[in-house]
């Protein structure tokens, strides 16, 4: 049954007309309200992934619950129509179970804050805040690991549940959730950090309510909400066909030796809506790879490229939903089942941007991009120092973006664009560590006229004897290149001993003894590249090469020998007159089975088993 929110208020907001001024003045208040909750949260958050690297998102939605200000869409409506319980003035809730708000978060380690704001008797506002907990227990240091067969093996679940009542906090409830990590000084400054981040929030939602009038405010937000309806109808009306268009990608394994796993999509305009249809999508994994997409989040993800490759200028919100219709198998890889495990999430949700990529530069080329997005790079180090003192890193790596209509991909960047590195200098201090290497991986950016993004090469030396676990994709299928553009580097990983013996280690591993001396070079994957290589500024390769971005021969594949224009210009000419046809629209460097048969020659890994989904053969009994 659905929430009751005890509102003593009945009085309905009024419609006013809203003066193009006062709309731009409330509009960017909020814009700088979720600016200040980023703001508050990273300066009283203790683990490096939020006060660092800043994994968490902000949300302000309407009396509603509709998105106004945000990143991931609104999932307020979902949770009211399935939380049995009441809502009422100084209530917060708290919550990190997936299951429970179909997905609006996609993993328990993600903990998130909502918190009705009341004015005169009446819901003005909702705001709430999630964000990434280093360690929530489970069984692994990180608590997202990889071979988890469901939930119940990734730590500590939190159904929606009231932190404040009526102003009162539930001191008891904390202390049973903090029992269960290993890192509680962190989560609990981290949770303290959510929660300041939602009260900034009301407070300005409030002031601005003070100014302007409650019904002003009200009819402000309803007005944002329609003018982001009616440019987005016009987006989808001259730039998505009636004629279906598919795509698909991959993720490379699932870290028990199974893969690829195909995500696809198909899309076409109907009424006057979009359809985004996951049917040929496959059976979620029995392990930790599985995405419980919210089909709100997805629209969002939808809107945002939309908006960002067609019309910048438009401010993003929940105004649009109406016109998309989102459709994704139950039992598959994006809906699975509970109790299915959700902590390895992370590539199906970067796989996601390359799929709409895909998606919506087909029928417009000229606006494709290349894969780059792919994965987010996790790295755990745990363990007990010579003082015997714990420590555990969770860290964030970056890769390639992808080759775009308008330039080169940034190097070594982050899939959220909102994320910072964490800073060598705070590893080195407050980790056994030391940063050997941070650099660039030459050549690992796909060629094109705009070349993919180079990856990251990035060296740990450990002081101490631990364990660590990588989360990592995109080393058995390629970011592929589009417009003739070449496909990225992979990712790859590399031990190497403190006798200076190195192997190749698999890009999704749990618990990897390693030695005080011994080293991880940490190789993320390159963007995809955009247009003919041939093409390209040969005065810009050659210095890229300078740069140290590309070598002397990878600038070959942009037919460039550097510092001799006419070689260059011969070898460009037998290149051109080498090539068996068109350039292609998609470039993946092969399908499955030539990447198969390819594997251990290019990567130096065995090519992952085809997976077999018993449940989905029972199904179809």
């Amino acid at each position: 049954m659905p929430a009751t929110i005890i509102q003593p208020n009945a009085t309905p907001f009024a419609k006013v007309a809203i003066d193009p001024v006062t709309l731009e003045v409330i509009e960017n208040a909020l814009r700088n309200a979720r600016v200040e909750m980023d703001a508050t949260l990273v300066r009283t958050a203790m683990s490096p992934g939020i006060r660092e690297q800043g994994d968490a998102f902000p949300l302000i939605a309407d009396h509603k619950g509709r998105m106004i200000v945000g990143q991931f869409g609104s999932f307020i409506g979902g949770f009211l129509d399935g939380y049995d319980g009441t809502l009422e003035d100084g209530d917060m809730i708290f919550l990190s179970d997936p299951y429970s708000v179909g997905g609006a978060i996609s993993h328990s380690n993600d903990w998130l804050v909502l918190l009705p704001v009341f004015k005169g008797g009446r819901i003005i506002a909702y705001t709430a805040m999630f964000g990434h907990q280093s360690d929530i227990g489970g069984k692994v240091a990180g608590s997202m690991p990889i071979d988890a067969h469901s939930i119940f093996e990734e730590g500590v679940r939190i159904p929606p549940v009231k932190i404040w009542r009526k102003g009162e906090y539930n001191e008891d409830l904390i202390k049973l959730v903090m029992h269960q990590t290993r890192k509680p000084d962190w989560c609990a400054a981290d949770l303290n950090a959510l929660i300041a981040s939602c009260r900034v929030a009301a407070r300005r939602v409030i002031e601005i309510c003070t100014r302007f009038g409650d019904d002003v405010y009200v009819s402000a937000t309803e007005e944002l909400l329609a003018r982001n309806y009616r440019a987005m109808k016009q987006l989808i009306e001259t730039s998505i066909g009636e004629e279906p268009v598919d795509f698909e990608d991959y993720i490379c394994d699932d870290g028990m030796g199974f893969g690829p796993y195909k995500i696809k999509c198909t899309m076409w305009r109907e009424d006057g809506r979009v359809i985004l249809d996951f049917a040929g999508t496959d059976p979620q994994s029995p392990a930790s790879i599985n995405f419980l997409l919210n089909e709100n989040m997805f629209k969002m993800f939808f809107g945002i490229y939309m908006i960002m490759v067609f019309d910048p200028m438009i401010l993003f919100n929940d105004g649009f939903y109406d016109l998309i219709d989102v459709r994704i198998p139950k039992g598959s890889l994006l809906k699975p089942e509970f109790p299915a495990a959700l902590s390895g999430r992370t590539h199906a949700l970067g796989r996601i941007f390359d799929i709409l990529g895909g998606l919506l530069g087909q029928r417009t080329p000229e606006f494709l991009c290349a894969a780059g997005f792919s994965s987010s790079p996790h790295l755990f180090y745990s363990g007990t120092d010579r003082a015997g003192r714990y420590f555990q890193l969770f860290q964030i790596g970056f890769g390639g973006i992808p080759g775009r209509p308008m330039g080169d991909g940034p190097d070594g960047h982050s899939l959220w664009p909102g994320f910072t590195n964490v800073p060598n200098e705070f590893l080195e201090r407050y980790f056994p560590l030391v940063i050997e290497r941070y650099e660039t991986a030459v050549d690992s950016g796909g060629p094109g006229l705009h070349r993919g993004g180079n990856g990251i090469h990035m060296t740990y030396r450990f002081l101490e004897p631990g364990v660590i676990a990588i989360h990592d994709d995109r080393w058995f299928v390629k970011p592929w290149g589009v417009n003739g553009g070449d496909p990225g580097a992979r990712a790859r990983k590399i031990l190497e001993k403190a006798d200076g013996s190195q192997t190749i280690v698999a890009n999704k591993l749990e618990e990897l003894v390693v030695e005080a001396g011994d080293q991880l070079h940490f190789i993320t994957w390159g963007g995809g590249g955009w247009g003919d290589p041939l093409e390209r500024d040969a005065t810009l390769v050659q210095e890229e090469v300078a740069q140290g971005l590309v070598s002397t021969e990878g600038a070959r594949r942009y037919g460039v020998v550097v510092g001799d224009e006419a070689a260059t210009a011969a070898l460009r000419a037998t290149m051109r007159a080498a090539r068996p046809g068109p350039l292609p629209l998609f470039d993946r460097g092969g399908d499955i089975e030539q990447l198969r048969a390819t594997c251990l020659a290019e990567t130096g890994l065995p090519a992952p088993r085809q997976p077999v989904w018993a449940h989905a053969a029972m199904a179809a009994e």
